[in-house]
């Protein structure tokens, strides 16, 4: 494996060392003599601001057990976007990548407005032409909450090939209740006024993210969100795991599912209502996994997670859903200054994410599903005592969906049963 000019495999070593224990069940030199290789990274999740202007009552950043946020630059720092550009065109020269996903988040990152995110977009390109030439396509994405999306703004992140995503729990304010400021105040009438500035440059339009809330209609929420004409749509299951499970789903509801319920009923709607319309991605995942093609979103499916995150400071983390499980969970003692992102790869958090598998308990080993629903997001598995070797606090949710979506496709590809009984 290639190491970074400032990084080395003793600075990966002192870092497993005092990685959190429930990374630390792996042992990450026998499983690199075994021929488990690496998976270089491919999506570089970028935090442009450590800060919000809403709070939002689920969220994982600012009301979960990691409050690291606390102590990082609002802003990302100058010498980090300029560092974080150099050790991306480094790994992609170093993997001879031809593609890479950038996705800028925060917090809301277009607090500082759209400058900040900007001169990222131009430092990464420019890192991976100088360091790959024309051979590596760079795609760009920011991942917002709509209210601080400009005229201007959309205008010029359109004009660079930037994409725009805005999250939105449903396309009516009171579908939004939970999206407040932090004097409680809705955040709706700004999300939807940069949604109708971003509806002017459909090209830069990636689409809506919503969470899921059990107490809301779900063929409401899907349809009223196809109003503002998405591109994609994505449902997301509330960041939870074991020791706090997701609403509707408590220590006396373990074998039920309401979330898989609450999908299957968009999935019907969107099925057979002009399905061509949209994407919806957490079910083309599914139907693609039931056809035996891999997945490429880490809630389902086995296939090797290749995501790595960068905070404003320049700490070097796995993706922030973790924050969810415990303290510290996402962190793994590098920064893009001492360690490259090949260092990272070695991380025993990062290996249990590519093993697939082979990072699950016998539980989901003997589930007739386990191909398609792949132990389900890793964040969602945690359990203190034994980590994240555990199944999906949405277990039941993901088995009457996937097997929902199965039973729902037969009849179109006329062929037989696409999973066992």
């Amino acid at each position: 494996m290639r190491r970074g000019p400032e990084g080395g495999a003793a600075a990966s070593a002192d870092v497993h060392a005092s990685a959190p224990w429930p990374h630390r069940l792996l042992d990450v030199p026998a499983l690199r003599q075994a021929g488990t290789s690496p998976v270089p990274f491919e999506q570089f999740v970028l935090k442009l601001s450590s800060r919000c202007n809403l709070l939002c009552s689920y969220c994982y950043v600012y009301t979960a057990a990691d409050d690291s946020w606390r102590g990082r630059p609002p802003r990302i720092r100058q010498d980090v976007l300029e560092r974080s550009a150099e050790r991306i065109g480094e790994h992609v020269a170093g993997h001879g990548l031809r593609g890479i996903r950038v996705e800028l988040h925060g917090g809301e990152p277009l607090l500082g407005g759209v400058d900040i995110a900007l001169r990222q977009v131009s430092e990464v390109r420019a890192a991976v032409l100088a360091a790959a030439g024309t051979h590596c396509e760079v795609r760009v994405s920011v991942q917002t909450n709509g209210t601080q999306l400009t005229a201007d703004g959309v205008g010029r992140l359109a004009a660079a090939g930037v994409r725009v995503g805005v999250s939105l729990d449903g396309g009516r304010a009171e579908h939004n209740k939970r999206r407040v400021d932090h004097a409680g105040r809705p955040a709706w009438e700004a999300a939807t006024r940069g949604l109708a500035l971003l509806a002017r440059h459909p090209e830069a339009y990636a689409g809506l993210l919503c969470t899921i809330d059990l107490d809301l209609d779900p063929e409401d929420v899907y349809d009223s969100l196809m109003e503002f004409r998405p591109a994609a749509l994505d449902f997301l299951l509330p960041h939870a795991n074991w020791e706090s499970p997701p609403p509707g789903k408590g220590p006396s509801s373990v074998g039920s599912a309401p979330y898989g319920e609450w999908l299957a009923q968009v999935f019907d709607r969107w099925f057979d209502s002009g399905r061509h319309r949209t994407r919806i991605r957490l079910f083309t995942e599914i139907i693609g996994l039931l056809l035996g093609f891999p997945s490429r979103a880490e809630a389902v499916g086995l296939s090797p997670v290749a995501a790595v995150l960068v905070e404003t400071d320049g700490a070097i983390e796995q993706v922030d859903s973790l924050k969810a499980a415990y303290a510290q969970a996402p962190a793994t003692g590098m920064n893009v200054f001492r360690n490259s992102f090949d260092d990272v790869l070695d991380h025993p958090g990062i290996v249990a994410r590519q093993l697939g598998a082979g990072a699950l308990g016998s539980d989901c080993l003997d589930c007739p599903v386990l191909r398609v629903c792949g132990g389900g997001h890793y964040a969602h598995r945690y359990r203190s005592g034994s980590g994240f070797r555990n199944r999906s606090v949405y277990c039941s949710d993901l088995e009457l969906l996937i097997r929902h979506v199965a039973h729902r496709i037969e009849p179109v590809l006329r062929s037989g049963p696409l999973l066992p009984d």
